[in-house]
């Protein structure tokens, strides 16, 4: 039972990504650009735990931590290019 209920569930939060992701090419300004690449990392990292869940590999959970990481610190970065115009 539990299985059908994360295989759902990563069905629903692919479909969603695909939102985010014409949000990303379509978004009027810069910000709602990186705002949806952040939903998008978001929603993989969630895809990758539910993946580690499903095939009962903890190795998956820190390689989710780790993309988790990489997705807040790009999207710092970016929001500070935004706003400064230089990383430094």
């Amino acid at each position: 039972m539990i299985h059908h209920l994360l295989l759902g569930t990563s069905v629903l939060l692919a479909v969603l990504s695909f939102f985010s992701l014409y949000k990303a090419y379509d978004g009027p300004t810069a910000a709602d650009r990186v705002v949806a690449i952040n939903m998008i990392a978001t929603k993989v990292t969630v895809l990758i735990v539910i993946f580690a869940m499903m095939t009962g590999q903890d190795g998956f959970i820190d390689v989710a931590l780790a993309y988790s990481m990489m997705g807040f610190v790009a999207t710092v970065c970016v929001a500070k290019y935004i706003e400064k115009g230089t990383l430094s």
